[in-house]
């Protein structure tokens, strides 16, 4: 597996506005792409506006970048200016090594709940709103008849059925059900209330402005949590997004947690890639991968160059959850399956600790299992259920 050369852009642009001062932010995007942010009817195309975050996606002439930048260098309402890039989700890694079967007893529930200990939690989730932010969710599923679920789509000419497979995998592992008809049980936080957020097409690809949308969407509605098994490789030494990492932040304020996978770019033991973007920014918390031996998945993005850290690990290698129809499940393996036991996870802690944005971070951190394993692979450790 090859570094990646560069990062993959849209030919858009992602602008950072003063928290306090929005609508002037606008209009002198306005001014300087040249739309009128009155006008009621702005195309999705040429601007979106994302008010929680405080951030907007522009299209605009390159040549404008630059006009772009000056704005964000003098005090004003511009602050950051960044180029959108390209996402996909974290798809199972290839199988180069041998597949590894579970070693332990799956009758009634998941090697990974039983990792995390959800099997043992009095925790269940109820009262708690998360988001998984993937290609959707299987509306048609038997395993979530009567269940919670708020969608929503940010893909242009796609609703938020899944045609894909990993966000409904991603969903049934962080709140799926524990007793579905057929066994095992799957969801950590089984009684949570979800929100399916569509900002990867059904091909898996996505970009900057989907995610800041879905992001924007969640916090609005209150989300605990937002769980993301999705981003782009960087090449070692690539700076965090400015851009993310204020999002982060400004979402952490208002009670939303973000979770993100580290990525699968590694090929251990010859290479440990860097953890991706937007999981490296400091303030959103990067989950590695782990297998049911508690050893470090040998695709699992680690801490290799200093700037991205891997914060905690969860489950992560032949994990078993709902999928999209016909199939109805299967088991997967990569950083998006151990992102999603981590999410719900920290569901279960917000349940029973009333803890939420930067407490709930501490507490998901400091509670989970030490392992013998560098902290560059796995942070503080297996994440556990309270």
């Amino acid at each position: 597996m090859t570094e990646p050369a560069e990062v993959e852009t849209t030919g858009r642009f992602l602008v950072l506005l003063q928290e306090d001062a929005i609508e002037e932010g606008v209009a002198e995007l306005g001014a300087i792409a040249g739309f009128d942010p009155n006008s009621g009817d702005l195309d999705a195309e040429t601007v979106q506006v994302f008010p929680e975050l405080g951030v907007a996606v522009v299209s605009a002439d390159p040549n404008l970048l630059a006009e772009l930048n000056g704005a964000a260098e003098r005090p004003g309402p511009v602050q950051i200016v960044e180029p959108e890039r390209v996402v996909h989700a974290y798809d199972a890694a290839p199988a180069e090594d041998a597949d590894i079967e579970p070693a332990a007893d799956e009758s009634v529930l998941t090697w990974g709940l039983q990792a995390v200990g959800a099997d043992i939690s009095t925790a269940t989730g109820k009262g708690i709103k998360i988001a998984v932010l993937d290609t959707g969710f299987e509306k048609n599923h038997p395993d979530f008849t009567g269940r919670a679920i708020t969608t929503k789509s940010f893909i242009t000419g796609e609703d938020v059925q899944d045609g894909h497979g990993h966000g409904t995998h991603c969903i049934g592992t962080s709140a799926g059900p524990r007793k579905p008809a057929t066994v095992p049980g799957y969801g950590v936080a089984y009684e949570a209330e979800i929100f399916a957020g569509k900002v990867l097409s059904n091909a898996g690809s996505g970009s900057d402005g989907g995610i800041l949308a879905g992001i924007d969407w969640a916090v609005s509605n209150g989300c605990a949590v937002i769980s993301m098994s999705l981003g782009a490789d960087v090449p070692v030494g690539t700076p965090p997004s400015q851009i993310y990492e204020t999002v982060a932040q400004r979402a952490m304020a208002k009670g939303t947690l973000i979770i993100a996978a580290a990525g699968n770019a590694s090929q251990r033991p010859a290479k440990i890639a860097p953890v991706g973007h937007p999981a490296r920014c400091p303030s959103i918390i990067a989950v590695a991968a782990i297998d049911v031996n508690r050893q470090i998945a040998f695709f699992s993005s680690g801490s290799a160059d200093k700037i991205g850290q891997v914060d905690v690990a969860g489950p992560g290698v032949d994990v078993y959850s709902s999928f999209k129809l016909p199939e109805k499940y299967a088991r997967l393996r990569g950083t998006s399956m151990a992102t999603p036991h981590a999410a719900g996870v920290a569901v279960l802690i917000a349940e029973k600790t009333g803890a939420r944005g930067f407490e709930l971070w501490a507490r998901l951190a400091l509670s989970s299992l030490r392992l013998p394993l560098p902290s560059t692979d796995v942070g503080g450790g297996l994440v556990q259920a309270p």
